[in-house]
């Protein structure tokens, strides 16, 4: 509680020290009252500091969607607060939230904390936009859903895998979060660069879990500072990565077929997608090996370890799959792995109720109306996924994991366009494949050596999700 507390203490420090000043933010009341079209019902909350604390205070309850399910009962699925020092539209309505996520640079562009948008730098593919973030977005998705990735990833990920479960015991706890990050983090950095385990990837990681700790930070950046030290971290990195890159450029011609995501930018011909920008971008692009793809992989341990019929019809499932490929005596391959029907409606269950990504926030680059409603020029809007995810109306029993929910094909198509667990639009996550590929392969390997027992652990919801006591499990082989 002493450190949710200090948290807070600290954010609510840095709203009041940057957000925007009382007056930009009067003048931004009266050119809303001038337009013809009204603003969605809502509060800015109390000056400088809006709604933050509140938003911040349920964030880190076991129900973090409560700050918007009560404001949508007042004021309706889209309302006006003010987070993180800048006023802002919420939308928890899926064809608002839609709207929003389709659009183009020219109605809203990505709006992130100051500390973030320190440490990505402006050539984060995670910040540019237009032409230069379509092509390299292009580039990264058509790569990832190569057959040739895809067969990379599952060799590395069973070799990974395979060497950490050799040394998993029965008499002390497995930490299935760190597992997951530890195999991830290399089967992501082969990906990327083609770099395998060593001294290098060594540092990479500590550099990088360096990097990661500064990502929702004070935006100071003064020696000793938590912003300084990890932009000397993401410093380190880049460059090692650019000497990687130099090797590359200087070893390879641009006819040769790309093995790594490196590859696939130094193949392109243009003058914008210069070394310094590859490296960059080799960095943001590992995230998902130490947030997303380990978070979906513990999630889906915890939510199965509580739900028994769940685990025995993925166990049944996985079980079949391995007597067949055993008896023909094949590997399996990336395609057995994603047509195991029941684990992939776990794995999407997962992203349900496990919210990954929890929203997305844009900035509005003109006035744009939706249903009615007026998003200012200026505003943010924050695209709340969980409450869209969670809502009763949408989902029966929605705290309830159930993933046999997704196996009506009619309810899957009126899904399709409520479900964002990777976001939408041109900004959709060009891992999702590869996302789903690796949970699919550590469920199966799991299950299908171990059986286990979860100790009691709680999802912590914010700054990002992640496991309170890292998911420990006492597991048992299989004879």
């Amino acid at each position: 509680m002493d450190n949710t507390c200090l948290i807070v203490a600290v954010l609510v420090t840095s709203i009041f020290l940057l957000s925007s000043s009382t007056i930009f933010l009067y003048r931004k009341r009266r050119s809303c009252r001038r337009s013809p079209i009204p603003l969605p019902l809502g509060t800015l909350g109390w000056p400088f500091l809006g709604e933050t604390i509140s938003f911040i205070s349920c964030a880190y309850s076991d129900h973090p969607e409560t700050f918007m399910d009560q404001r949508r009962h007042m004021y309706g699925k889209v309302f006006k607060s003010h987070l993180f020092g800048s006023p802002t539209i919420v939308s928890t309505d899926a064809e608002v939230s839609r709207f929003v996520l389709q659009s183009d640079s020219k109605a809203f562009v990505p709006s992130y904390p100051k500390s973030l948008t320190e440490l990505m730098g402006k050539s984060s593919i995670l910040l540019i936009t237009g032409s230069l973030q379509r092509r390299i977005h292009g580039l990264i998705g058509s790569f990832f859903k190569s057959s040739h990735l895809k067969a990379q990833i599952t060799q590395d990920m069973h070799k990974y895998l395979q060497q950490s479960m050799e040394n998993w015991r029965d008499d002390h706890p497995i930490y299935i979060q760190d597992e997951a990050k530890n195999i991830a983090f290399q089967v992501l950095v082969k990906a990327l660069v083609s770099m395998d385990p060593g001294d290098d990837t060594k540092f990479l990681k500590k550099q990088f879990q360096e990097f990661m700790a500064g990502l929702m930070s004070l935006p100071i950046n003064i020696p000793g500072s938590r912003l300084h030290r990890s932009l000397q971290a993401k410093k380190k990195m880049v460059e090692l990565v650019h000497k990687i890159i130099e090797a590359k450029r200087k070893n390879r011609g641009r006819s040769e077929v790309a093995k790594d995501v490196a590859d696939v930018l130094l193949n392109d011909a243009s003058e914008e997608l210069n070394d310094d920008l590859i490296s960059d971008n080799m960095i943001d692009l590992m995230i998902p090996g130490e947030d997303s793809v380990p978070v979906l992989i513990t999630l889906a341990v915890k939510y199965l370890s509580d739900c028994p019929a769940a685990l025995q019809q993925l166990t049944e499932e996985n079980l079949k799959l391995k007597r067949l490929k055993d008896e023909l005596r094949e590997p399996l391959c990336w395609t057995d792995y994603l047509s195991l029907p029941f684990t992939q409606t776990v794995i999407t269950e997962t992203l349900r109720m496990g919210n990954v990504i929890v929203g997305v926030m844009r900035k509005a680059m003109k006035d744009v109306e939706i249903k009615g409603y007026l998003i200012p020029k200026g505003w943010c809007v924050f695209t709340y996924f969980r409450s869209i995810h969670l809502d009763q109306n949408l989902y029966d029993s929605p705290y309830q994991f159930n993933p046999w929910r997704w196996q009506n094909r009619e309810m899957m198509s009126n899904y399709s366009s409520i479900f964002t667990p990777f976001g939408g639009g041109q900004r959709l996550c060009p891992g999702i494949d590869l996302a789903r590929l690796e949970a699919s392969i550590f469920l199966h390997h799991f299950v299908t050596q171990f059986r286990w027992v979860a100790e009691a652990d709680s999802i912590v919801n914010f700054p990002t999700v992640r496991m309170k006591k890292r998911m420990p499990v006492w597991v048992k082989r299989r004879i």
